[in-house]
């Protein structure tokens, strides 16, 4: 594995010093033969990870962000001698659970852009930072094992979590949330994703295609500027400011030959 060549085929300086990370990190599990990780990914930054371990052939890891199909996750690579449950059994050295927990007079009060904003306001890198799951009476905030305790204290000075208790505990004592996906039915001309965009975001083919173009679509999230790709089931598109939508299935077609499409809008 030469990491010079790898980081030759991103163009984007992010990208670079993301795979940069990931080398390092493969290469201390490998010579100092113990778990490690990397901070919280999220989507777009799992899916290059995933291209470069498949391309590497790398084997020994697993995403996880505290919970089955959590959007934000760390990177976990683990020796040979170990397995993917053996590191689960061990998750808490990595990720902690921060529980909010609001008097009564607020409860149903806080979004989940109140709590991020609050630890954006604090100064906290938001790669340390996985999922928020909000709840009626507060929040399980999932985020790194080495910022835990020091969080938990710098959310209790915030004026808007004062009078709540904060604590830290184990990613086990959070109730994970249904994933809730509304069925929408879109008429297409074709799976090119100018038409898909066009459809999704209400607006014409020209303006879909300046969207695109500008680098707000997203393809399995991943950011794609080629309008006329072809979609196929099972692909989630992202469009910013409009959200993420999953091609479900072909219903049937129309009269004048459009496609009458399934798609799963997330809410």
């Amino acid at each position: 594995m030469n990491k010079f060549e790898l980081l030759q085929k991103y163009k984007n300086s992010e990208d670079r010093i993301l795979i940069s990370k990931i080398l390092d990190k493969i290469k201390f599990c490998e010579t100092r033969n113990k778990i490690t990780y990397t901070n919280f990914l999220d989507l777009r930054q799992q899916a290059i990870a995933k291209k470069l371990l498949s391309s590497i052939k790398t084997t020994n890891y697993i995403f996880y962000g505290g919970f089955d199909n959590a959007e934000r996750t760390c990177l976990i690579f683990y020796p040979q001698k170990f397995d993917s449950d053996f590191v689960l059994n061990k998750i808490d050295a990595i990720i902690k659970n921060v529980n909010i927990m609001l008097p009564k007079e607020l409860h149903n009060t806080y979004s989940h852009r109140n709590y991020l904003g609050g630890i954006m306001k604090l100064g906290i890198q938001r790669e340390k930072v996985g999922d928020i799951l909000v709840r009626d009476n507060g929040a399980n905030i999932l985020v790194c094992n080495d910022i835990a305790n020091s969080l938990t204290n710098l959310l209790a000075s915030l004026t808007r979590f004062k009078k709540s208790e904060i604590l830290v505990e184990s990613i086990r004592n959070i109730n994970v949330p249904e994933i809730n996906k509304e069925e929408v039915t879109i008429i297409v001309p074709s799976l090119r994703l100018d038409s898909i965009v066009s459809s999704l975001a209400h607006t014409s083919r020209n303006k879909a295609l300046e969207i695109i173009l500008n680098e707000r679509v997203l393809v399995n999230f991943e950011t794609c500027t080629k309008s006329s790709k072809t979609l196929s089931y099972g692909d989630i598109v992202t469009i910013r400011g409009k959200g993420r939508f999953e091609i479900n299935c072909l219903k049937s077609t129309s009269k004048a030959g459009n496609l009458i499409v399934t798609v799963y809008k997330y809410v």
